[in-house]
């Protein structure tokens, strides 16, 4: 079932949507597969797989220092592909891959989607790529039927929203930052006027909030006025602190809303 489809059919049955991250070869590809398909048998609804990369200037502390010793590990773009092939094989989640573009330019954008394809993914998540330069991307994800999520966020113009809207397909991403002590209700208030944003374009595409979501509070809270929410860093954390039996657990707790 695609991306789109999972998460629609949840806002029509009045479920809340989780999004959940988790990086490739983190500590090692073997834990990392291990891992995932935890994830997915535990309750998310869509697996993002991160692609580790030396440079991970929008990722938080906790995703970079995981990032970092799964290259450490000796984890390789090469080896990406298997990893994620042993993951689709064994669970039915839709897996979208995260990925900053420089990797995917260095590879081929064409070779990249076409492995992508083949190993079993639904498509790409693309932090730092905006639509005005997507072309070829976009071109090529067209040809393969792949999901393409683009970031809206606090600064973006009327315009920048409705070409996210316009050309992403799968889920759209909002960013904002929640949970900060003392500063709560302002970053709560800038994550729903992202939605709103997105929303008053009459996109049908779902809307998805990330960033600094790390509790079932945050996640219902998110699910209230979008589509789904996003969350990673906690997730590698109950991995890091507890294996897989504590990131069973904290998906479960953030699923159920306890």
């Amino acid at each position: 079932m695609s991306t789109q489809t999972v998460l629609t059919d949840l806002a029509t049955r009045g479920e809340d949507a989780l999004v959940g991250y988790f990086p490739a070869g983190y500590p090692t590809s073997a834990d990392s597969i291990e891992a995932c398909v935890a994830m997915c048998e535990a309750g998310i609804d869509v697996l993002e797989l991160g692609v580790p990369y030396s440079d991970p200037v929008m990722d938080g502390l906790v995703i970079q220092v995981a990032t970092e010793l799964a290259l450490a590990n000796g984890f390789k773009l090469s080896n990406f592909f298997e990893t994620l092939k042993a993951i689709t094989s064994r669970v039915s989640t839709p897996v979208l891959v995260m990925s900053y573009w420089n990797p995917i330019l260095q590879y081929g954008v064409r070779r990249f989607a076409e492995d992508l394809k083949a190993a079993g993914a639904t498509g790409l998540i693309t932090p730092d790529l905006i639509p005005d330069e997507a072309g070829e991307w976009l071109k090529i994800s067209d040809e393969l039927n792949l999901d393409r999520v683009f970031l809206a966020t606090p600064s973006s113009s009327t315009k920048r929203l409705e070409q996210v809207a316009s050309v992403s397909r799968g889920f759209i991403y909002a960013v904002s930052t929640m949970g900060i002590t003392g500063a709560r209700e302002d970053l709560d208030a800038k994550a729903r006027a992202v939605v709103a944003g997105v929303k008053a374009t009459g996109t049908k595409v779902p809307v998805c909030v990330g960033i600094g979501i790390s509790s079932s509070d945050q996640v219902n809270e998110v699910n209230s006025y979008a589509d789904g929410a996003i969350v990673g860093s906690v997730f590698i954390k109950a991995y890091r602190d507890g294996g897989i039996e504590k990131l069973r657990n904290v998906v479960q707790e953030l699923k159920a809303g306890n």
